[in-house]
């Protein structure tokens, strides 16, 4: 896509003009938080700009230069390479330009709920949500993110029937919002004696999670249970009336948290995840109405869409929205190989985004 002298200028523009205010001496203090968050947005779209502009200027410069037939013969061979070179660099800056342009995700820089179900597949099924669960821990721990076990429903046999964990730091949404989906995996179960590949599977869903001020949740629209936790657990489980059940009577949502000795803890977690459960069902109310644009993304969101295969005996992981194939199968389990997939995956979602944009796809 050609983006405009005209339009780079404003960019450039924009991002003094708020600099600007934000050195004012009676400038209140909310007004200076909100002139912040604006210029930390701008600022990388503003260097694109700036470095686009500059290749243009400089191409435009040596075309003038080499234009005249007065020019030194030597001048104008050295000007030639050097507009080569600037001409196989404008692409890559047009597109970094369009890329920070490109309307962005308000939840792509929250953290994340992770919910990780066993599918079909019985106890094979619980030991792949205890791999993918292990994946996502050492992937985050890549990233420099913080993952926090919000609650826990182990498998006897090793693995878990449901895992749910918070996500902290830098584009935590941004990096995982394409693993929500059902993930398959092919391998020889160890109860398995004759040595026959079963296919088993979990289910993967990634929520942004809101602040507080996002999801208004009237104290009317709650039931809250207290009781005795049952299961797995310490001594301690069994003890205390701790385990909260919250139902959200409008939506139906119930949340079940019993991890915590403490009644308040339990039910500040379960808060915690009906609010962003909450947050998911508006954005995805809002995704549907705008359908059409969303069949370019590279992930719908559909929990029920079988996204990914990992197979034990060819030691492959294939992504079936993108037909990426990558033969690091324990590479990517241990989380660094997982890097090349999601990086993949964004990829993918910006040049359709960008197709889009041009009028293209």
């Amino acid at each position: 896509m050609h983006i405009s002298a005209e339009r780079i200028a404003q960019i450039e523009a924009r991002r003094d003009e708020v600099q600007a205010s934000m050195t004012r001496a009676d400038l209140a203090p909310d007004a200076f938080v909100r002139l912040s968050k604006e210029y930390a947005e701008i600022e990388p779209v503003a260097r694109a700009a700036a470095e686009l502009r500059r290749l243009r200027q400089e191409l435009a410069a040596l075309e003038t230069m080499t234009g005249g037939e007065e020019a030194d013969p030597l001048m104008r061979e050295m000007a030639q390479e050097e507009i080569q070179l600037l001409k196989s660099q404008l692409p890559h800056a047009e597109r970094a330009l369009a890329l920070q342009l490109l309307p962005r995700d308000s939840a792509d820089a929250r953290p994340a709920m992770l919910e990780i179900r066993a599918g079909t597949g019985g106890d094979e099924a619980a030991l792949f949500a205890g791999d993918l669960f292990r994946m996502y821990q050492r992937y985050a721990d890549t990233q420099g993110w913080k993952m926090e076990p919000i609650s826990a429903n182990a498998s006897e046999v090793g693995g878990y029937k449901e895992v749910v964990a918070s996500i902290t730091g830098t584009g935590v949404f941004a990096k995982l919002k394409f693993e929500s989906g059902v993930h398959r995996v092919q391998r020889v179960p160890a109860t398995e004696s004759g040595g026959r590949i079963h296919t088993s599977a979990a289910t993967v869903a990634v929520l942004p999670e809101p602040e507080e001020v996002d999801v208004q949740i009237a104290d009317g629209d709650l039931k809250i249970d207290i009781y005795r936790a049952s299961g797995a657990g310490g001594q301690h489980v069994n003890t205390t009336d701790s385990a909260v059940r919250i139902t959200h009577l409008p939506s139906g949502l119930v949340v079940i948290q019993q991890d915590e000795r403490s009644q308040h803890k339990n039910k500040a977690k379960a808060m915690q995840v009906l609010r962003a459960r909450l947050y998911e069902a508006e954005r995805e109310r809002t995704h549907n109405e705008q359908a059409g644009a969303r069949k370019a993304m590279v992930g719908s969101g559909d929990r029920s869409e079988r996204i990914r295969t990992y197979n034990f005996p060819q030691g492959r992981v294939t992504d079936h929205r993108i037909n990426l194939t990558l033969h690091r199968l324990p590479e990517i389990l241990e989380g660094p190989g997982l890097v090349e997939v999601i990086d993949a995956l964004i990829a993918e979602d910006e040049a359709a985004r960008l197709a889009q944009l041009d009028g293209v796809g």
